[in-house]
């Protein structure tokens, strides 16, 4: 395998300070198991990792203990952990604090498009979640049974989480802006017996119908025998007596405190549908016990998450961060700031505003986010006290430069660190992730996550060296891993495991610099190989978004019958800027710069929106296909479909479709 271009080291920008190193729980977390610091922890855990999730299990509660911790006996993919034990989420994230001051504080804050605030304390969300619970199990809903929640950014999509892991329920996150057909397919793959959806919702002002879209997608479900309503707008509504059932009325009278069913710690908890490449959805599997611990680990622990914080990541439940943030927070204790819509409506700078308004002292965000801001402008981010930011975390996309800096001059002011945090919804959570024990460089990964074994490696599944690129792997089963895909172990095999036997292979490039610092550089399958040498479409990428004409980008190799591949560019332009001779010629004489003259771009285009999942990843593969003039295959995870006809439109009209 040659080595790929490896990111420049730009230096340190931040450096942690004693005393919030010294209030750090990670450092609180090696005190308590006596380890000098996160590097002998690092090669500790994954030397032992069954010592390492056993000191993170220590922080969770069982009904029963765990007689072992994880059982290995059908191979590394099919690990079960904590066998034997029982448990449940919800004893985690809501029982536990019954009693302790926590009952009273907020637990979720929530602020709609129009500007409405609901406020719940953990008390109140015990008691919601114990009501929809209780409604539920009255429609004859059993432990193991999967309800798909397909619904906008309201308290009541938390509650219906937490209803569902509260009596066993499986539960099966979708985007709200699935059509109907995305909606059935994945709940006739995961074989839902009911669904929770809202009336609708509202995107940028506009009401967008969400009983209906559902309605549309069960009728050809025989197997989904409930549709539970929050009529969250209150539009009228085609209703089906019998199987449609008004959230409001299902949920008055019940119980404000139904026990929550003790369970096989390892017992399913969500249904997490991922796209691949390739084929359909793959549907990844999350325990309860799995799940709390990497959300313990990752969000609690590493990223610091503490009982005070207020959280703010804008997301919705069908992407990962969705459950993230529903289970991490309330694990914590802390409060999560939830707002439906978009960051930068009904007001420019509604997300600067939502940080001051409601102190928001941890915040998420994606790169494209801050490419978004920085396309228009900033957001009025000047006007806005962004004080109370203690830790900005980063995931969803690779940083350009550009926004990075953009992003920890304007949002950070130098002073709050970005923990960048990159991993998948199929192991959970992350694998590589900042901290605040490490100095910061731009772009960059401070280190690997603990207990997971994680490695750059060449195609023989073996080490290459720091300053190498290679694939990312790792070499021990994580708790937080799917458990296979739903009822299909085979691709599960096939799509993780098979390629290098004993080792996962997650599917993206990656390189360690010399100071152990850990960069992506794109996913494996986008990788291009210009005249013999591979590359990752962000270094390209990040050559044009340098020159400031571009907003963002998605760069594909197409064939070439002399190189091999040919680079070929679409992009976003900065506003007020047009694809002119002299702008394609700065964009092209930028990568030729850059990495010399093989990589000239074939061609350059311009269009108003990139092919984007719900969680903001440019989907490459999409922008391949409309070049190719192919079939671009499933495109359900899109939030913006539209934007795959503009550009094949474009394409056509600038005399590039083949």
């Amino acid at each position: 395998m040659s080595a790929g271009p490896v990111p420049a080291d730009t230096g340190y920008v931040w450096h942690p300070g004693p005393e919030l190193v010294q209030a750090s729980n990670i450092k609180a977390f090696l005190d308590e198991l006596g380890v000098a610091d996160y590097e002998a922890l690092l090669a500790r855990a994954n030397a032992d990792p069954a010592w390492f999730w056993g000191a993170v299990l220590g922080r969770l509660q069982f009904y029963r203990p765990y007689e072992q911790l994880i059982d290995e006996s059908r191979g590394k993919p099919f690990a079960r952990w904590c066998v034997g034990g029982t448990t449940n989420l919800v004893l985690n994230c809501i029982d536990r604090h019954r009693g302790t001051p926590t009952w009273q504080r907020e637990a979720l804050v929530w602020e709609g498009e129009g500007g409405d605030v609901v406020r719940w304390t953990y008390a109140d969300l015990a008691a919601e979640v114990s009501r929809l619970a209780g409604g539920l199990a009255s429609l004859g809903l059993q432990q193991g049974d999967v309800v798909g929640l397909f619904l906008p950014n309201i308290p009541q999509a938390m509650a219906a989480f937490l209803a569902c892991a509260k009596i066993g329920l499986v539960a099966l996150p979708l985007f709200s802006g699935f059509g109907a057909a995305a909606l059935r397919d994945r709940l006739d793959a995961a074989g839902a017996v009911a669904l929770v959806t809202a009336d609708a919702s509202t995107r940028r002002g506009t009401i967008a119908p969400m009983k209906a879209v559902a309605d549309e997608a069960v009728q050809s479900l025989p197997a989904l025998r409930h549709v539970v309503v929050v009529r969250h707008l209150g539009i009228e509504l085609v209703w089906q007596p019998g199987r449609d059932h008004a959230y409001d009325e299902l949920v008055a009278g019940r119980s404000d405190e139904l026990p929550t069913l003790e369970l096989p710690a390892d017992a399913p908890l969500m249904l997490m549908y991922t796209s691949g490449t390739t084929g359909k959805p793959k549907g990844t599997v999350h325990t309860h016990i799995g799940f709390a611990a990497k959300m313990l680990l990752d969000m609690g622990i590493v990223m610091d998450l503490k009982a005070s914080d207020h959280l703010l990541w804008m997301s919705d439940m069908g992407w990962l961060v969705g459950p993230m943030v529903a289970v991490g927070v309330p694990l914590a204790g802390a409060t999560l700031v939830l707002a439906a819509g978009s960051p930068d409506y009904p007001d420019r700078g509604r997300m600067w505003r939502l940080i001051e308004q409601f102190k928001v002292s941890f915040l998420g965000l994606a790169p494209t986010t801050a490419r978004s801001f920085i396309g228009s402008g900033g957001g009025d981010i000047e006007r806005h006290d962004l004080s109370s930011l203690r830790i900005c975390t980063s995931t969803g996309e690779v940083w350009t430069p550009e926004a990075w800096h953009w992003t920890f001059d304007k949002v950070c002011r130098r002073q709050v660190p970005i923990l960048n945090y990159s991993g998948g919804t199929e192991v959970g959570g992350g694998i590589l992730c900042g901290t605040v024990l490490h100095p910061i460089k731009p772009c960059t990964l401070s280190r690997a996550l603990p207990g997971m074994g994680a490695a750059v490696v060449d195609d023989q599944g073996r080490d290459v060296p720091r300053g190498v690129v290679g694939e990312l792997v790792l070499r021990s089963p994580s708790i937080g891993l799917t458990r296979s895909l739903w009822h299909d172990d085979a691709r599960y095999l096939d799509s993780y495991w098979s390629a290098m036997p004993g080792l996962w292979r997650h599917g993206d490039w990656a390189v360690i610099d010399a100071d152990g610092y850990w960069s992506i550089l794109g996913r494996s399958d986008d990788t291009l190989k210009i005249a013999g040498k591979r590359t990752g479409p962000s270094e390209i990428e990040a050559l044009l978004a340098a020159t400031g004409h571009v907003v963002e980008s998605a760069v594909v190799g197409l064939p070439d019958a002399v190189k091999g591949q040919a680079v070929c560019c679409v992009v976003t332009l900065m506003p007020g800027t047009t694809l002119s001779d002299s702008v394609r010629a700065a964009l092209s004489r930028a990568v030729v710069d850059g990495l010399g003259t093989p990589f000239r771009p074939k061609f350059i285009v311009a269009v108003a929106e990139l092919p984007k999942t719900r969680n903001m990843k440019i989907m490459r593969r999409v922008v391949r296909a409309a070049c190719l003039g192919e079939d671009a295959g499933d495109l359900s995870s899109l939030v913006n479909p539209e934007s795959v006809a503009a550009l094949r439109l474009e394409l056509e009209q600038a005399g590039h479709r083949p």
